[in-house]
């Protein structure tokens, strides 16, 4: 008689599969955290240790919010966050009154939720770009007007502690550690923002195309009826997120993969803390430790990643590159 043995039992873990796994995630996890310690971390920060903070980092805030062209007003990009961001948390809503907590049973939920996440920080951070995108014009149209008849001066007079301010509103305080503060805050946001879009590019192409080309098909063999809030939730994230990215100055450089994967490997342990804690079934039978074809698998899956991040920095390059080529005066990405 055949035993089965259930996720709870030691020996479903003491095997060489899983020894194989085990190595080639956190291998991952190793070196994307090199990556992001070598090519993002806070060590060129330590250069302007001692002297001026990093203006550079300050000014760079404005890729947040700011549109890639001239002509489209940053109220636009703050529609559609709004409105992505709407749309996303009604489906998200449904979908957690539907299945509960369960839902984030499945790495598609996980990716919903942090496309939502993107979309609701992003119109924050939008309705306050426009907020100093109309305070920029403001001081422009002021500096444009002679307020001292005499001698044609302008008559503004900094607030104390505050040196002068540009006409975007940008404040140079007169102590310099309170600057740096607020430097560091602002570059902090904006950092951070980038970071779950490009997070976000990358979850977006994996759980999308595992799903149409891996799982889908399959499901069409047991003449699976798809839902609408099937194909909506594995169709309306990367529409939304594709929509953004024509409209955004955000940047998708190629050793940002790192957070992409710290992502996924960060599903992946959780689904192994829970199985080693409850005997339920897994969503997803690639990650089933019990097939010998499973190392196999966890490799392939992790070699997805790289494709699935690749095809969304070929797409931003693609922008960038038409959008510089057919509006050279009006692209403002990179500036």
């Amino acid at each position: 008689m055949e035993v089965t043995i259930t996720t709870t039992d030691l020996s479903y873990w003491l095997n060489w599969r899983v020894l194989l796994c085990a190595v080639s995630v956190l291998a991952s996890m190793f070196l994307a955290s090199f990556i992001i310690w070598k090519y993002d971390g806070w060590k060129r920060a330590e250069h302007n240790q001692g002297g001026a903070p990093d203006r550079a980092l300050f000014l760079r805030h404005d890729e947040a919010w700011k549109t890639c062209l001239k002509q489209i007003h940053p109220g636009w990009l703050t529609a559609f966050r709004i409105i992505s961001f709407s749309l996303l948390l009604t489906t998200l809503t449904v979908k957690l009154i539907e299945h509960g907590g369960h839902m984030f049973f499945f790495y598609t939920q996980w990716t919903l939720t942090l496309v939502t996440v993107y979309f609701g920080f992003g119109s924050l951070l939008s309705i306050y770009g426009c907020y100093q995108h109309q305070k920029c014009r403001n001081c422009v149209e002021v500096d444009n007007v002679e307020i001292d008849e005499e001698d044609g001066s302008n008559s503004y007079r900094p607030l104390p502690g505050q040196r002068t301010t540009d006409k975007c509103g940008i404040k140079e305080f007169s102590d310099p550690q309170e600057q740096k503060c607020v430097l560091q805050a602002a570059g902090i946001f904006s950092h951070l923002f980038e970071v779950i879009f490009q997070m976000s590019a990358g979850a977006v192409m994996l759980t999308d195309c595992v799903y149409w080309f891996i799982i889908f098909p399959f499901l069409t063999i047991r003449d699976y009826t798809l839902s609408f809030m099937t194909v909506n939730v594995h169709t309306l994230n990367f529409a939304l997120l594709l929509g953004d990215t024509a409209l955004n100055c955000l940047r998708v450089p190629w050793y940002r993969i790192s957070y992409f994967i710290l992502w996924t490997s960060a599903f992946v342990i959780f689904q192994w803390v829970l199985h080693a804690c409850f005997s339920v079934w897994w969503p997803y039978p690639f990650l089933d430790l019990s097939s010998p074809y499973s190392p196999l698998w966890y490799f392939l899956m992790g070699l997805m990643h790289i494709p699935c991040y690749s095809i969304f920095m070929l797409l931003v390059q693609t922008k960038q590159s038409l959008y510089s080529r057919f509006f050279p005066d009006s692209y403002m990405c990179g500036r």
